[in-house]
């Protein structure tokens, strides 16, 4: 997706040890006319999938789960960092290390919005190391739904994200694919 390697070139910045700060349009401040691209974009990808639910992780996750589920006609889930006192008592849990947080986080989705019946396609706006979403697919399979697919705005190649999910046998797209941060660059895939 031609503009937003533009923001990242024009905006993002290099932070070193891999970290990419995109808060300007992402993960802080967020544009909605990219994040409507950018769910145009991730829903065109996925359209024939039959999503029935979006679904991903507090909080940079949202604005783009939120346009793709907005562009698929279906509701967006997401993964609470912390149990709110409306949450049922058991819900569906597991732990994601967080490399920008320097620790892990405990994601927690209500079993009220998520069942068998779902057909999931997970979105977040990176794929690093894949651990968030790795966690995120075992939510999907407690609740017992169908994982169609994984969707990320930008993929970060050099972090391992992919291989760790490819053995999942669904489609993995992202919309920025970045091969290398060395040396204070930032170098997309062709």
């Amino acid at each position: 997706m031609l503009a937003l390697k533009r923001r990242i070139l024009a905006e993002g910045r290099n932070l070193g040890r891999g970290i990419l700060k995109v808060d300007s349009f992402i993960n802080h401040q967020v544009d909605p006319a990219l994040m409507m691209e950018v769910g145009q974009a991730l829903a065109d990808r996925f359209r024939d999938a039959g999503v029935t639910k979006v679904v991903t992780a507090e909080i940079s996750g949202i604005a783009p789960a939120l346009t793709t589920a907005l562009a698929l006609g279906v509701p967006v889930v997401y993964a609470r960092k912390s149990k709110p006192i409306t949450m049922p008592d058991s819900p569906y849990r597991d732990v994601a290390p967080s490399h920008t947080r320097g620790r892990s986080v405990e994601l927690l989705v209500s079993p009220e919005y998520l069942g068998p019946e779902d057909r999931v396609l997970l979105v977040d706006d990176f794929l690093a190391t894949g651990q968030t979403i790795a966690a995120l697919v075992r939510i999907v399979r407690q609740a017992g739904a169908t994982l169609v697919g994984i969707g990320a705005v930008i993929e970060k190649t050099f972090e391992g994200g992919r291989e760790l999910l490819q053995p999942l046998g669904v489609p993995i797209e992202s919309l920025a694919i970045i091969t290398s941060m060395e040396d204070g660059r930032i170098e997309f895939a062709e």
